[in-house]
């Protein structure tokens, strides 16, 4: 992977080092990152084109501050790209294997059985999936205020009974 030699000439008047010699310093552990992130198959293509990336950038550099972030950020960014299309297109939820036999809500179900519905579903999504407000106020179809609002307001019933 040979870069042009005007692209190397501008960078290294910045500085930099030869884009192989930035290349050897950086592939090995942009690629172990790239293997956490992806998985040993997904690496080798975002590894490839991480570089390769870097590469037609590296003519454009302003300065030679920072490179070893510099070629992680685009790995990262690469990495995110490939996740976006490894997704699946279906709005299905995968099944997520379960270590008992019982569902995670279950503890709360004879508590929140009497909670307005918009309140319970806040309530189990929050304490019995453990899922931040965010996903909850997907979930509800609402805003992240809105979530933990119900949520707070659901415990705050329970309490009132005395079951929480």
């Amino acid at each position: 992977m040979a870069p042009p030699r005007e692209t190397t000439a501008r960078a290294e008047a910045l500085g930099a080092p030869p884009f192989e010699r930035f290349y050897a310093t950086h592939k090995e552990e942009v690629y172990r990152y790239l293997v956490r992130m992806l998985g040993r198959q997904l690496a080798e293509d975002a590894f490839q084109e991480t570089f390769l990336r870097a590469l037609r950038a590296y003519g454009d550099l302003r300065h030679a501050r920072h490179l070893r972030a510099w070629a992680f950020t685009i790995a990262t960014r690469v990495a995110l790209d490939e996740r976006r299309r490894a997704r699946p297109e279906s709005l299905e939820a995968p099944e997520i294997p379960v270590a008992d036999s019982r569902p995670a809500y279950a503890e709360l179900a004879h508590l929140a059985d009497e909670l307005p519905r918009t309140e319970r579903a806040a309530v189990v999504l929050r304490y019995g999936y453990d899922l931040d407000y965010a996903d909850i106020a997907e979930a509800l179809g609402s805003s992240e205020d809105a979530a933990r609002q119900a949520a707070s307001s659901g415990v705050r019933r329970l309490r009132a009974k005395g079951a929480a």
